[in-house]
């Protein structure tokens, strides 16, 4: 997968993961983009690791569901760590 589908793949699986959680969760389209990427990357080395599934080609279905469900993994932890931040 080249560089501007990963991207573009980054930025599409950000945005449903934001659809998916309930409640609000900040952050613009850059955000959007950031957590996308690192929750596909965190999604194909976990399907690599546990599933022996990697990120394979842009309209393979594993590779959505691997980097939605990264991407969702991702939000959490911002969420939960932007929430921490804005009560102090």
């Amino acid at each position: 997968m080249g560089f501007f589908s990963f991207l573009l793949l980054g930025l599409i699986a950000g945005a449903l993961a934001k659809l998916i959680l309930p409640g609000k969760q900040g952050g613009g389209w850059f955000v959007t983009l950031l957590l996308g990427v690192v929750g596909a990357m965190l999604g194909g080395w976990a399907g690599g690791l546990i599933f022996d599934v990697n990120l394979q080609g842009f309209f393979h279905l594993s590779t959505w569901l691997l980097a939605i469900g990264g991407s969702i993994v991702v939000l959490l932890i911002y969420g939960l760590l932007t929430r921490r931040r804005a009560k102090h």
